[in-house]
């Protein structure tokens, strides 16, 4: 009985405190139509830069994403996220691998975070492990699906998203690398690209490699390249100009 009654107690407060978070979220409609003017990353990256006596550095353009690169687009579904045109925010079977991952190890590493959960997290949390900020980044997602369009989620996440030291979304990322709009990139240039995000403040060349030539092996896989195009890409030399 005892039990029973610290699970019931437990429950309770878990659905209360889920109903206190969806009660103070941010209007998320909002983002229907207008763009954000800063994010909780970049809030964060500006508070560092001061902290440290610098004046931050920001580079952003905002574009559509009917005029990103075919090419990235399908470099980073691949690599961030194969199954986002089909969940609801969650990918369940990741997150429950995510999980498993993280018990073995005995640490909070792997996130198993869709392309939603990153925009959540981009836009309104901070990159702690904390597993409370992992439940928020959950039902914010779950709010994102339900007012916004899957295409409208990966135009934000897009534009957004950190691509080196004071460099957000695509357009800025595609002009700093290559010197190009991001409506021209190549599929080696995408995949190097989506291979920076796991780690775009420091990336090293090394896995920075190894992560290209992994998306561009899926990008052939699925047909997207052929295997004639892979073999040359992966024989490309790393460059990226704007190093």
């Amino acid at each position: 009985m005892k039990r029973l009654l610290v699970k019931s107690l437990l429950v309770s407060l878990l659905v209360g405190w889920v109903a206190y978070e969806y009660w103070r979220f941010p209007d998320i409609s909002a983002l229907n139509q207008k763009n954000p003017k800063t994010t909780a990353l970049i809030d964060l990256r500006d508070k560092k830069y001061r902290q440290n006596g610098l004046k931050p550095r920001r580079q952003q353009i905002w574009v559509s994403y009917d005029t990103v690169s075919e090419h990235l687009k399908k470099a980073i579904i691949l690599s961030e996220d194969a199954s986002f045109f089909s969940h609801k925010g969650i990918d369940f079977f990741e997150f429950k691998e995510a999980i498993k991952k993280d018990w073995e190890e005995g640490k909070l590493k792997r996130g198993g975070s869709t392309i939603t959960m990153q925009l959540a997290r981009n836009l309104y949390l901070t990159p702690s492990k904390n597993p409370l900020r992992k439940l928020r980044e959950i039902l914010i997602a779950l709010q994102l699906e339900q007012r916004l369009s899957k295409k409208r989620i990966f135009e934000l996440y897009l534009n957004v998203v950190e691509w080196g030291r004071g460099i957000y979304g695509i357009e800025a990322a595609s002009l700093h690398y290559f010197s190009k709009p991001a409506s021209s990139l190549s599929s080696l240039e995408a995949a190097t690209l989506a291979a920076i995000l796991p780690d775009p403040i420091n990336p090293k060349d090394r896995a920075l490699l190894r992560r290209r030539n992994v998306i561009l092996d899926r990008m052939a896989k699925v047909g997207y390249i052929s295997r004639e195009e892979f073999q040359q890409a992966t024989e490309t030399q790393l460059w990226r100009k704007g190093e």
